[in-house]
């Protein structure tokens, strides 16, 4: 699948729930925390913590064949659902293809701007450092 057809399909997702309920939203973002492929315990390094967040949370990719494949974990069960919504999106896609995919799907489902402030700024984080590891992956470092 292309990130275009995770986002679409996502968004298909999010359209389910009621606008004014955010309840439900959340407890969805939960729920897919618990689907997330977890990182593993030699990834969770300072080095994998992302910076910006207002929990922990770690992000390790590697490259495998032409495609990164990330995994995460957090101590918050929200921004857990946050981070696996981007793995969703991100993992298993070419560098190239993560660098040039834009993230207004965010936007369009609402999340944002039912985040507080500072999850928020993590969320902006989380997708930086995401682009960060393709950038890295693409230059061949």
């Amino acid at each position: 699948m292309t990130i275009q057809e995770i986002q679409d399909e996502i968004k298909d997702e999010f359209s389910m729930f009621d606008d004014e309920n955010w309840d439900e939203r959340y407890q969805y973002v939960i729920d897919l925390g618990k689907t997330l492929p977890m990182i593993d315990d030699q990834y969770k390094t300072e080095d994998n913590i992302i910076k910006g967040c207002q929990s922990k949370v770690w992000l390790h990719g590697e490259k495998q064949d032409d495609k990164i494949v990330f995994t995460a974990d957090s101590d918050a069960i929200l921004t857990k659902g946050i981070i696996a919504i981007l793995i969703r999106t991100f993992s298993n896609q070419k560098a190239s293809d993560i660098l040039e995919a834009d993230t207004k799907f965010i936007d369009e489902i609402g999340l944002k701007e039912h985040l507080s402030p500072t999850r928020a700024n993590g969320l902006v984080s989380m997708i930086k450092q995401i682009k960060m590891y393709a950038l890295a992956f693409q230059s061949g470092s």
